[in-house]
């Protein structure tokens, strides 16, 4: 049965090479909205980046553009921009990650996009925003997750204790630019929310010092964090018999879940520990006792142990456990696609859900310029009302 979704009936143009874009308007196809990637004569980049399949074609690029559809134009002729006029005839929103400096030359301009197409949610996804002095700047994912100050505190937890003499590592893939398109498709949704053209200006490194912001509150009282100290005063990242899990308590229910699922230990009994201030500064003490209870112990036991009595605790998961956990299926994450010249492969429906069944994807990444029948029928549409 097909699935109601909340954007079903909205229709997105997507002008984007870049994975920030591209990210916001694949979110925005999962919540049922028709988007139609519009790519240049060389097609989108995206088509190039890696990682790859084994036949060469981007697994990252047919993640992104999963539910989306392809026409290619030439927005540097004067058919190109006429065609992608009719496109936006119907648009709600545009999304475009084009630097500013090319943006006049496509037709692509704040102020031309606003005199054409009034009523349009112009959606402005760049590295460093449309503003400002550095609006004008390049960044791609290694610049963009240092410039949000994430960089500078990885690795830390169990990855700097292991290895101390590491230098500052990113995180594994696009999680930067992921991060601009979350904010890009929040952005975009509010601006469509208000029933109102207008021009919304997303900045990558400003949607990443969000996610940094517990550091960045701590400059108030003159604290900087640093990833050989950035660590919980106890928990973390804990090694079992067989594995790694996860472990956070922030509440004084979670504590007393934990003490329970150590079997009252003797030292917990003391009444200094009733006092969460108290245990945050015993903090290594709790650790070191944690760690040698968890290494008698498998983590699938101490995980659903734990689960059961409220303690925040997850298994650290291999890529193949993360496509095979209960929890992952039963949630329905995962959905299976088949890719030309690749055949079946899992990828991630989408971040939300909307009811009691996860969102399902209709198609997998178009082919380039596979709905080019689009254009033409927004060019009749646009004679017609006109």
């Amino acid at each position: 049965m097909q699935q109601d979704k909340p954007l079903s009936g909205i229709k997105v143009v997507e002008h984007a090479g870049g994975v920030a874009g591209a990210w916001a308007g694949r979110l925005l196809a999962a919540m049922g909205a028709e988007v139609i990637m519009v790519e240049p004569p060389e097609l989108c980049l995206l088509r190039q980046r890696a990682p790859l399949f084994d036949n060469g074609s981007s697994a990252l690029f047919a993640y992104v553009a999963a539910d989306k559809r392809s026409v290619v134009l030439d927005l540097a002729t004067d058919a190109g921009r006429d065609a992608f006029a009719s496109l936006l005839g119907d648009a709600a929103i545009l999304i475009d990650d084009t630097p500013l400096a090319g943006r006049e030359a496509l037709g692509l301009d704040q102020a031309a996009i606003a005199a054409r197409h009034p009523n349009l949610v112009h959606l402005s996804v760049l590295p460093f925003g449309a503003t400002g002095p550095k609006a004008d700047w390049k960044g791609e994912e290694i610049n963009l997750i240092h410039a949000g100050g994430e960089g500078y505190l990885l690795p830390n937890g169990l990855s700097a204790t292991l290895f101390p003499d590491r230098p500052p590592l990113k995180i594994a893939g696009h999680f930067a630019e992921m991060q601009g398109g979350v904010a890009a498709a929040l952005a975009g949704l509010a601006a469509l929310w208000s029933g109102e053209g207008q021009f919304v200006d997303v900045s990558v490194q400003d949607a990443n010092l969000a996610v940094g912001a517990f550091a960045l509150q701590r400059f108030g009282d003159g604290s900087i964090e640093h990833r050989l100290t950035r660590s919980f005063r106890y928990g973390g990242v804990i090694e079992c018999r067989n594995g790694f899990f996860e472990l956070l308590t922030l509440e004084e229910r979670q504590w007393r879940g934990l003490v329970e699922l150590m079997g009252h230990p003797e030292w917990a009994a003391d009444d200094a520990f009733n006092d969460a201030v108290e245990r945050s500064a015993r903090g290594e003490m709790i650790n070191r006792e944690i760690h040698a209870w968890a290494r008698a112990h498998d983590v699938e036991e101490i995980v659903a142990r734990a689960q059961k009595l409220g303690v925040p605790m997850a298994r650290y998961n291999t890529p193949q456990q993360v496509l095979s956990g209960a929890h992952e299926t039963a949630r329905g994450i995962f959905q299976t696609q088949e890719w030309p010249d690749v055949g079946a492969f899992s990828v991630q429906t989408a971040p939300f859900r909307f009811g009691a069944d996860a969102p399902q994807l209709s198609a997998a990444a178009p082919q380039a310029g596979a709905d080019q029948a689009l254009v033409s029928s927004a060019a009749a549409t646009r004679r017609a009302t006109a």
